[in-house]
Order: C-alpha cells, then sequence, then structure tokens
C-alpha cells in the first residue's frame, strides 16, 4: 500500500555548517562571508583573529605580484626528537594542516606598486616557532633586501618561540637572524616590523622588535613570556590590558597600532616617508 503524504516524514533540514563562525574575543556569532569580507576582523569588538599565511599574502599584496622565495627549504631532525609522535610526524601533520613546507613564508612582490621583501611566521605550523629553516629563511630574505636595497617588512604570529624540537639549533636563530638585520641596518635598509596575536617567546625577544618602524595589530598579546607565567612568578596583579598592542603603544614599544584593512595602504606611506 502506498504511503499517504501526511505519512511520509521528511527530514528536518538543519543549517549548513560552515556558515557561521564565533569570535574568539567577544563570542558573537558571525556569518561567515561577513567575516572574510571584514578580512577575520569581528564586526562587534574589532577582535582580529587568525588569518593563514597564504591569505595574509593575498591581503597585502598587489595581486600576481607576491613570488615565494626558498620555499624548497624541508627541515631536518637533528636530535631525532619524540614526545607524543615523532618530530618528522608532528611536521608532516602541520604541512597538511596549513599546506604550508614550514612556520615561514618569504617572498619578494609588489604593495601599491612599491617593491619590498617579505617574511611572515604562521602559529598554526608548530605555533610559529623558530626552528632552523624558519631561520634560514629569514635570514636569507633580510640578505637579499640589502643586496637589492628593498624595504624589508616582516609580519610576525608566533606563540612558540624558539622550537624544542631543534635544541640549540633552534635557538641558534635569534642570533642569525638578528645579526642579518644589524648588518642591514648598517646598510641604510629599512625594516618595518609588524606584530599580530600572538608575538611571544625567541620571535618576540628577537627580530619582531629590531624594526626601525614597528606596527602591532589591535588587541596583539605581544611579550617573551606568558601572563600567566609572569604573574606566577612575581605573586603580584598585573597591570590592565598587560602585554597587548595598546599597552606597549602606551609604554613606546610599538610604533603605530594598525587595522588590519589599513595595513598595506600604512606599509606604502611608511616606504615612501622614508625615501624608498
Amino acid at each position: 500500500m502506498a504511503e499517504t503524504g501526511s505519512e511520509i516524514q521528511n527530514p528536518k533540514r538543519g543549517v549548513p555548517a560552515g556558515l557561521w563562525v564565533r569570535c574568539p574575543g567577544c563570542q558573537a556569532t558571525i556569518f561567515r562571508k561577513e567575516a572574510e569580507k571584514l578580512l577575520n576582523v569581528c564586526p562587534e569588538c574589532s577582535n582580529h583573529w587568525y588569518v593563514p599565511a597564504r591569505q595574509r599574502i593575498e591581503q597585502i599584496f598587489d595581486a600576481g605580484t607576491f613570488i615565494e622565495t626558498d620555499e624548497h627549504l624541508k627541515t631536518a631532525d637533528p636530535l631525532q626528537f619524540r614526545d607524543r609522535r615523532s618530530y618528522p610526524e608532528r611536521i608532516k601533520a602541520d604541512q597538511t594542516a596549513t599546506g604550508l613546507n614550514e612556520a615561514a613564508v618569504t617572498g619578494i612582490g609588489s604593495v601599491r606598486a612599491r617593491r619590498i621583501a617579505f617574511g611572515l611566521t604562521d602559529s598554526h605550523f608548530i605555533m610559529g616557532s623558530m626552528g632552523s629553516v624558519v631561520g634560514e629563511k629569514l635570514a636569507r630574505i633580510t640578505e637579499r633586501a640589502q643586496d637589492e636595497k628593498l624595504p624589508l617588512i616582516l609580519i610576525s604570529g608566533s606563540g612558540g618561540g624558539a622550537r624544542m624540537h631543534e635544541g640549540i639549533l633552534s635557538l641558534m636563530q635569534m642570533a642569525k637572524v638578528s645579526a642579518a638585520l644589524a648588518r642591514f641596518h648598517q646598510s641604510g635598509g629599512l625594516f618595518i616590523s609588524i606584530m599580530t596575536n600572538p608575538t611571544m617567546g625567541g620571535v618576540a625577544a628577537s627580530f619582531a622588535m629590531l624594526g626601525d618602524l614597528i606596527f602591532a595589530e589591535p588587541k596583539a598579546l605581544i611579550g617573551f613570556a606568558g601572563p600567566r607565567t609572569i604573574k606566577a612568578t612575581l605573586r603580584m596583579e598585573l597591570p590592565k590590558g598587560f602585554q597587548s598592542s595598546e599597552f606597549l603603544l602606551e609604554h613606546g614599544y610599538v610604533d603605530r597600532i594598525v587595522q588590519r584593512k589599513d595595513l598595506n595602504t600604512e606599509i606604502a606611506r611608511a616606504v615612501d616617508y622614508c625615501g624608498y
């Protein structure tokens, strides 16, 4: 016997997955397309969310001008390090998740028709930590900027500092990149450091704080040790907003806080102002 229309049970149609995102700051629920249109900035509280490295490059550079450098460099396993899984397994997992070979991407491109040398770290690749390849790529792009007399822009997104999986080989990257930047500075080069959330550990303690100009995104966490560690060590209440980009601007460690939508304009303005 055929079923009547009243007897047919149609499944309920839910909201398709992925249409909405939740702001990590104010917890507001936002239509994903609106968030993408705003460059992953919350329309309610102006919280600047994480942006993948490739997407950030698209936001900053003139279309089709960015050419990646040293993308062939790959991380070795000098200590044969293992915690819950081996270091090569961890590298492979993050390569699959992010589409990157390493936590740093470097290259040459144009921002508002100004040719610049560029590097950035991605916090979703082992927390953007400085392994041997990250340090090597950043040192090489700095040296290329010096050779070709280009302004250098480095964007930091690292909560991991030096990468423990490589031991002293990781720690020495702080000195190597800092030394390359010192030579670049002595040659008269312009280095603009841009700090995003989070910029911590060895990255903050080395190249991120060495900029001739230091920009930061709003409400970014910036520092060496985290606020919980400092609070537990000092056993005292920390000032409101401690280690935020706004706090650092007030105390002279940051030159300007720049909204993400204005970043390429501010880069071009700074490059022109400094005579490049």
